[in-house]
């Protein structure tokens, strides 16, 4: 199974937990586009070559997987997080979104195909059933 990892990753948290969280999803065997592990080189970082690269290169990602999975810190998280699962939604990608945070915005939760709670859920899930589960949490 062809799998895209989003996530921000701008801080020391969310780098460990992305980084654990690709770990589960190679070591499960699943082919894995992590944008972290994919930036471009092109152009300087903020460039306008650099910003085309990244977001075409992310975009063919999407098209290219089967499901994406949502690292997902609550409230507002990142808004290019956000984009990359409403894409995905748009163009009927099964999203499962790890809830990390304390909270839901009603478009990320609605929008998903499951909602888990924990790496130790992901690594447990079920790719092939895809069971679906609801949020539970607080929400937005």
């Amino acid at each position: 199974m062809r799998i895209y990892l989003a996530s921000p990753f701008f801080n020391e948290k969310e780098c460990e937990v992305l980084s654990k969280a690709e770990n589960i999803l190679k070591e499960r065997g699943f082919s894995l586009f992590s944008p972290r592990e994919h930036e471009t080189r092109e152009g300087n970082v903020g460039s306008p070559a650099w910003s085309k690269e990244t977001f075409s290169n992310d975009k063919a990602a999407i098209d290219w997987c089967e499901v994406v999975v949502m690292l997902y810190w609550g409230n507002y998280s990142d808004s290019g997080t956000a984009w990359e699962c409403g894409y995905a939604y748009a163009t009927h990608k099964p999203v499962v979104v790890v809830q990390l945070g304390e909270s839901s915005n009603l478009m990320i939760h609605e929008g998903s195909h499951t909602n888990l709670y924990s790496l130790e859920e992901l690594r447990d899930y079920d790719f092939d059933m895809m069971p679906r589960e609801g949020y539970k949490g607080k929400m937005f």
